[in-house]
C-alpha cells in the first residue's frame, strides 16, 4: 500500500523500574526508536520498521546491567491499529490546573490553557516528568511580549503554551526530522501557524536573541550547549532546563553559573530536575 508505514513494538519487562526504565529508554531513543509508553511493569517502545535493523539492540548497555532485569518480546504493529494504541495510552493531562494538554480525539474542558497534540511519536504531550514541570515553569513567567527560542521541542507543546501566554516571535527547535514535522502539524492545530519550526540543533539559529530560551534535552547536550544558550539570551532572560537527574544539577548548575547565569528556583520529580536560570 502506498505510503504505509508499518512499526515494531518491543515489550521490555524491567524490575526494578526505576532508574532502568529512565536509562533503557533514552538509550532507545538515541538507537533511533521513536516513542515509548511507561507502564508499572516496564516500557513499550515503537520504531519505524523501515528503520529497524537487526542489530538495533546491540549498543543498548543498559541490557547488560547487572543492576536490574529486563527481558522483551517485539511484534509487528499493523497501520490500522496504531491510532487505536495511541488512543488507549495517551490520557489529558493538568498542570497547576490551567495547563491542560489533550489529543484532538478527547473533550474540551474550560482551562486557562487547552493545547492539543496528536499522540505520535514525537516527545513532548506533558506525561513526562520533564515535560511537566517545563510546564509549570512557564506557567510562572511573565511572557507577553517575550521573544521564545525551545531547544529539543518535540511535539511543540512548550512553544505553544509560551505563544498562549503572549510571547511572540516563538522559535521552535528540534534535531529529529519526525518532531520537526509533528511539531509543524501542532503549531497549525492550536492556532499559531506563526511559530517557526526548523530542523537541527543550535547551527540552524540565525543572530537573534531571545528573552526566553527552553531546552529539555538531556544532561550531556546541555553541558555541551548551555554557553551557547545563553550567548542567545538577552541580559534579564530567562533560561528553563531539563531533562537530568537531581545528580546532575551540580554539574549542570557549575556549568550555568560558569556562564554567567543565576540559579532561580527548580521543580523536581521522580529524580528528575527541571531549574530555572537568570541572565
Amino acid at each position: 500500500m502506498e505510503n504505509q508505514i508499518i512499526y515494531l513494538e518491543y515489550r521490555f519487562t524491567v524490575a526494578p523500574l526505576q532508574p532502568a526504565a529512565d536509562i533503557l529508554m533514552a538509550e532507545l531513543g538515541a538507537a533511533g526508536f521513536e516513542s515509548f509508553v511507561e507502564e508499572d511493569w516496564g516500557i513499550l517502545a515503537y520504531i519505524n520498521k523501515a528503520a529497524w535493523q537487526p542489530d538495533i539492540l546491540s549498543g543498548i548497555s543498559s541490557l547488560d546491567s547487572g543492576l536490574w532485569s529486563i527481558a522483551h518480546t517485539v511484534k509487528e504493529i499493523e497501520q490500522q491499529n496504531w491510532n487505536a494504541t495511541w488512543e488507549e495510552n495517551f490520557h489529558p493531562i493538568l498542570v497547576d490546573g490551567r495547563c491542560r494538554v489533550r489529543a484532538p480525539f478527547h473533550d474540551r474542558e474550560a482551562v486557562e490553557h487547552d493545547i492539543v497534540i496528536a499522540p505520535k511519536m514525537s516527545f513532548g504531550t506533558g506525561h513526562h516528568e520533564t515535560t511537566h514541570m517545563m510546564l509549570q515553569h512557564i506557567l510562572e513567567l511573565p511572557l507577553r511580549g517575550t521573544s521564545v527560542l525551545d531547544m529539543g521541542s518535540g511535539t511543540g507543546v512548550l512553544a505553544i503554551l509560551a505563544a498562549m501566554r503572549g510571547a511572540k516571535p516563538v522559535t521552535a527547535v528540534d534535531v529529529d526530522h519526525w518532531c520537526y514535522l509533528n511539531a509543524r502539524e501542532n503549531v497549525e492545530r492550536n492556532g499559531f501557524p506563526w511559530i517557526q519550526v526548523k530542523e537541527g540543533d543550535v547551527t540552524v539559529l540565525a543572530a537573534e536573541t531571545y528573552g526566553a530560551i527552553f531546552a529539555n534535552i538531556n544532561r550531556n547536550v546541555l553541558l555541551h550547549d548551555i554557553p551557547l544558550y545563553v550567548g542567545r539570551l538577552e541580559k534579564g532572560g530567562t533560561l528553563l532546563l531539563s531533562g537530568f537527574y537531581e545528580e546532575d544539577l551540580e554539574r549542570i548548575d557549575e556549568v550555568c553559573v560558569g556562564a554567567g547565569l543565576a540559579f532561580v528556583k527548580k521543580f523536581t520529580k521522580n529524580n528528575w530536575v527541571s531549574a530555572k536560570y537568570v541572565f
